[in-house]
């Protein structure tokens, strides 16, 4: 893991305290991963004299970037990718074009979705994209350093991101604020 990694990951984490916006996250990063690279595998291409897709191209240097900030994260995310990729291919070898735009739609909505419930309702702050538009990437690296930090693996990453940080002050919630109960009177 590089020193850029490290403050990348530091302050990501930043806006990813709450452990329902992470699992929100989870969803919502496979969820938009997949609408992305489903229509890009339509378009067969040809390189290195081998077939492949327009979204394998595309995706490329995102993985290569993935293994430069830490390989065994990025060998993993390599491996998921791998998944979602042919679980495309195979959508898109056996559905029409408007069959695929019909689901990737509705998949991206459901992936901003996740993400933007994450951030309103469980940690109340707005997504690290608005600030710092490289966390895009990072999304994806941050959930799968959360599954190897479960697992028992990369203390390292356990001593940035932590097993379950702490929770930052939010104040009460708008509704416990509508439903305040009054406490009983000592007698």
């Amino acid at each position: 893991m590089n020193a850029f990694f490290k403050r990348q990951l530091a302050d990501y984490v930043e806006y990813h305290r709450d452990p329902w916006n992470c699992a929100m996250h989870v969803l919502g990063i496979v969820t938009l991963f997949f609408a992305a690279i489903l229509p890009l595998s339509l378009v067969p291409m040809h390189a290195f004299g081998a077939y492949t897709t327009l979204a394998t191209i595309l995706a490329l240097p995102v993985l290569i970037y993935w293994l430069l900030l830490d390989a065994a994260l990025g060998t993993a995310l390599l491996g998921c990718s791998v998944i979602l990729f042919a679980a495309a291919a195979f959508v898109a070898n056996h559905a029409s074009i408007t069959a695929v735009w019909s689901l990737t739609v509705p998949l991206i909505v459901l992936g901003i979705t996740f993400q933007v419930v994450g951030h309103r309702v469980f940690e109340r702050r707005q997504p690290a994209l608005v600030d710092n538009p490289s966390h895009l990437l990072l999304g994806p690296m941050f959930v799968v350093a959360k599954l190897f930090i479960a697992l028992g693996f990369r203390r390292d990453l356990a001593a940035i991101i932590g097993p379950n940080p702490p929770q930052t002050p939010r104040g009460p919630s708008p509704l416990a604020e509508e439903h305040q109960v009054e406490p009983l009177p000592r007698s």
